[in-house]
């Protein structure tokens, strides 16, 4: 039971002031009237207090959509940049200095991507380091270009090397929590609905990306050169896909929920309106093209296969979520010249929409 003294909750921190000046709760100067409510003494407040250690990590991903990881002296498996927050440090300047000792990287990192609890029994730690459990925040560092990743200046010891892995790749390099981790937060910035609450890695109220394990598997690359336009009547066309567009901007896309691979719709997925040829993956030399139209969508209709769900997103969720190398951005220009084209308006980032297996009128 509480001892009579020092309330707890939210007031606590004013009440043991109260305490200090005044005497403690029940008779102050050995006649005033006992306290009422729940009260305890401040050392049994602060003792009763969970302590934890707290962590700051970065998640920085390149062009390619591949993320950041690192090679380090002191374990076999890969690491996020980061590490502890020292003494009367806050999380965002932590992550500022780790980087710039870690990476020779000088920035600021005000956008949170998740916080994660780590419970004290998790395995790894040897008993002796008594580890208390941890919260880790993870921070956004953004994409780097090739010119910064050249930037990149490593301490004399400790970091060894870096390295841009495929997300599907994470679970294979580093320890199961942190490539937990890594993903939740990862999907966390391409849903775009805020920072993710994590418990040992696992989202407390999952996503659509979430629920559906995108980025589990490796991305399927289209690296072929893009060209804007209908495919030459003499190239054959080995696939077609559409961009299809909601009346918000947003596009229709796939998601295997076997794999959590995503895809652009065929054509003919659902009822569309304003069809044009949106342009072709094409290198030189490849037997044929893979062609993409644009259109307007009138409707999404009931789901014909189970194996697929249909996901609204934006169009640079899309490719976030998708392996187009360098003419990734020359298809995303073209792709909102075709929507500025049918009138439509230049969607928010906002969290994916699993839309209904019965289908949607729009």
């Amino acid at each position: 039971m509480p001892e009579a003294g020092v309330a707890t909750g939210a007031v606590a921190g004013a009440a043991g002031r109260r305490v200090g000046e005044g005497g403690r709760g029940g008779a102050a100067g050995g006649g005033g009237a006992e306290r009422s409510g729940t009260w305890m003494t401040p050392a049994a407040y602060g003792a009763s207090r969970a302590a934890l250690w707290t962590g700051a990590l970065v998640l920085v991903t390149d062009t390619d959509g591949r993320v950041l990881v690192q090679s380090v002296d002191y374990r076999t498996d890969r690491l996020m940049p980061g590490g502890a927050v020292d003494a009367g440090e806050s999380p965002a300047a932590a992550a500022t200095r780790e980087m710039r000792e870690e990476l020779g990287v000088d920035g600021h990192y005000p956008r949170g991507l998740a916080v994660d609890w780590i419970p004290a029994d998790t395995p790894g730690f040897p008993p002796e380091m008594c580890f208390p459990g941890e919260i880790l925040y993870v921070f956004d560092g953004g994409t780097w270009t090739p010119d910064r990743i050249d930037a990149v200046r490593l301490p004399a010891q400790e970091i060894t090397g870096i390295d841009f892995a495929e997300p599907a790749d994470l679970p294979g390099l580093m320890d199961p929590g942190d490539a937990r981790r890594a993903l939740s937060a990862l999907r966390a910035r391409v849903n775009g609905g805020g920072p993710a609450l994590l418990e040992d890695g696992r989202p407390t109220a999952p996503t659509a990306l979430d629920r559906l394990g995108v980025l589990r598997t490796r991305r399927a690359p289209q690296r072929d050169a893009w060209h804007p336009g209908p495919v030459p009547a003499d190239l054959p066309v080995r696939e077609r896909s559409a961009w299809l567009f909601a009346p918000d901007g947003r596009v229709l896309l796939l998601i295997s929920r076997a794999t959590g691979a995503a895809h652009l719709p065929p054509p003919e997925a659902e009822p569309t309106g304003d069809a044009i040829p949106l342009g072709y993956r094409h290198e030189d030399g490849a037997p044929a093209a893979h062609a993409r139209t644009a259109a307007r969508l009138t409707a999404v209709s009931p789901a014909a296969d189970p194996a697929y769900a249909r996901l609204l997103a934006t169009p640079e969720q899309v490719r976030e979520l998708s392996d187009w190398g360098p003419a990734g951005s020359r298809e995303l220009a073209a792709v909102h010249a075709a929507r500025e084209g049918l009138s439509l308006p230049a969607p928010p980032r906002t969290p994916a929409t699993e839309l209904p297996r019965e289908g949607l009128r729009l």
